[in-house]
């Protein structure tokens, strides 16, 4: 992966003129760009390992497919690669439902060159190596068989990591920073805000049941995430 500072992007979108200007912005920003005007083109770029991007603007009005599809398949192909979406659309339908799924936040078209450098870079800080822990202390935390590394961001089971979002990952880390402590909904909500996304009063609700699928994979008999009635939710994991 490409050093923190300079990220190399995949541009997937059909627009030649607009993804010529966008190359030309980010070089000059010393950010690498690579351009796929299709979805499948994106894909196939995804899987080649000597290039492989380290973020993704992906545009929703592909000519091959569905933006909304080239997503999925590129959160089959990786849970931690950072998916910033690119829509004209007035309807927010499809950008809530990318954002729901995972994507790391969103651009409206037309933007403003400098906001959207501003926001590659600010989700690049976010999940880039070597950035600052997410508390004080130790970075590591052992529940049972599963490590949550703070630095790495990741949650594994010995050598296989368990597959999380960027929204789980942050409400994980909220919860397990918080150990026996009801956490609200309006604080859950907080900590999973990502760029210009404000989840739904109880859309951490649907966050929280997927992140509880994935924790009882791992460990069937623990409860890890109790609903606190009228409350919200409370860390609880294997001893």
């Amino acid at each position: 992966m490409t050093a923190a500072a300079s990220p190399l992007v995949l541009l997937i979108d059909d627009d030649i003129e607009l993804a010529g200007l966008i190359a030309q912005l980010f070089r000059r920003e010393g950010i690498a760009v690579q351009h796929a005007a299709t979805g499948g083109a994106g894909l196939a770029a995804i899987d080649v390992d000597e290039s492989r991007p380290d973020l993704v603007l992906l545009d929703l009005m592909l000519p091959d497919m569905p933006g909304i599809e080239v997503f999925r398949a590129l959160r089959q192909r990786s849970s931690r690669l950072p998916v910033i979406m690119l829509t004209a659309r007035g309807d927010p339908v499809d950008r809530v439902l990318g954002l729901e799924l995972g994507a790391d936040d969103y651009v409206a078209k037309p933007f403003d060159a400098r906001e959207l450098v501003a926001r590659v870079r600010a989700v690049w800080r976010r999940v880039a190596p070597g950035e600052p822990d997410l508390e004080a202390g130790s970075t590591r935390r052992v529940f049972g068989d599963a490590v949550l590394d703070l630095r790495a961001r990741t949650l594994c089971v010995g050598e296989r990591q368990v597959p999380l979002t960027t929204i789980e990952f942050r409400l994980l880390v909220e919860l397990a920073t918080h150990p026996g402590v009801a956490l609200s909904r309006e604080l859950l909500n907080k900590a999973a805000q990502v760029g210009n996304y404000r989840p739904l009063e109880r859309a951490v609700d649907v966050q929280i049941a997927r992140l509880r699928r994935k924790l009882r994979a791992i460990d069937p008999q623990a409860a890890w995430i109790v609903t606190a009635r009228g409350e919200g939710y409370q860390w609880a994991p294997p001893r």
